[in-house]
């Protein structure tokens, strides 16, 4: 018998609800047995519909907690880079939610601190699990397309009510997401084709605050180089008349189309025929993010998601933004 990893969670939010939360819950091998919230009834309410044992207001608390030994934050990105470090600090497991931290030179840092503790990392990019886009690559491998030339997304959206009102986002405020829904919704996609096609050895891009909504950027291009010589582009706009999330994957003998949030088909398309395959995403949406953890951290099997390769996509937004 192995014995089960204790997790503590800090920012037991919406993301937490369903998306993350039971997943740690429901793996074999895992326990999640503390929460913690800034607003103490929010958390007490979370442990109670949930069942865990232990809520916190105080980070540091759950943090220092002697049963925990690992912790998953996530919360809001701004604090990403100060409670990493602290859980470093202190020795335990870490996963982090997406994006590691709102610049390179924090991942870089929280990258350093857990490497000099030997500590294991995690970062919540979960497609690289998702059995959807393991079909993909797995489609990519067999040649299904023939050699890869080059790869584009285009992903926009209409204003949301949110944007038009005078409500506070983080998601749009600057200082903390510099590239507003960029930053928050482009990591995904350019995380997923570093793991589909490798990583990239030259990105540029242009951004721009077109609508005056709020203080972050509304519009970003890009144009990029993987190592292997394919080459992408992409335009994330969230100013436009209508909704568009759509991927295309462009080889010597045909093309894959995807969207990167939505669960429509992949289309293989070749030039004789239009091959469709659906697979539905989990209901714990990171459940098989967490089942790689444990299959890393109790049987040593690389997790496809970690400090290392979440870096290395924070130097693509930050080149993209033109902030390193």
């Amino acid at each position: 018998m192995i014995k089960a990893i204790k997790w503590g969670i800090i920012g037991c939010g919406n993301v937490t609800e369903v998306k993350s939360g039971p997943a740690y819950q429901i793996t074999d091998g895992f326990e999640l047995i503390a929460v913690m919230r800034r607003n103490l009834d929010l958390a007490k309410d979370y442990a109670k519909r949930h069942n865990v044992p232990r809520y916190y207001n105080d980070a540091d608390a759950l943090i220092n907690d002697s049963e925990v030994e690992a912790v998953y934050i996530a919360t809001p990105p701004d604090t990403h880079h100060y409670y990493a470090l602290k859980v470093a600090k202190v020795n335990k497991i870490c996963c982090i939610e997406k994006p590691m931290a709102p610049s390179y030179k924090e991942c870089l840092e929280i990258q350093a601190a857990f490497e000099k503790q030997q500590l294991p990392l995690f970062v919540a990019y979960y497609r690289r699990s998702l059995p959807r886009f393991n079909k993909i690559k797995e489609l990519l491998e067999e040649k299904a397309i023939g050699k890869v030339r080059h790869i584009s997304w285009s992903l926009s959206r209409t204003p949301s009510d949110l944007d038009t009102s005078d409500t506070y986002n983080w998601r749009t405020d600057a200082k903390i997401a510099p590239g507003g829904y960029f930053d928050d919704l482009a990591s995904h996609g350019l995380d997923l084709f570093v793991y589909l096609l490798g990583n990239i050895k030259e990105v540029k891009g242009i951004a721009s605050n077109q609508q005056k909504l709020y203080t972050a950027k509304d519009i970003v291009s890009a144009s990029w180089k993987h190592e292997n010589g394919v080459l992408g582009t992409g335009i994330w706009s969230f100013g436009t008349y209508k909704r568009e999330d759509k991927v295309r994957i462009v080889g010597n003998r045909g093309e894959l189309s995807f969207s990167v949030f939505g669960e429509e088909p992949i289309e293989v398309i070749k030039s004789d025929k239009m091959e469709q395959v659906f697979i539905e995403n989990p209901k714990h949406i990171q459940q098989q993010h967490v089942e790689n953890m444990k299959q890393s951290l109790l049987l040593g099997k690389p997790h496809p998601s970690t400090g290392k390769t979440a870096t290395h996509v924070a130097w693509i937004m930050d080149s993209i933004l033109n902030q390193l």
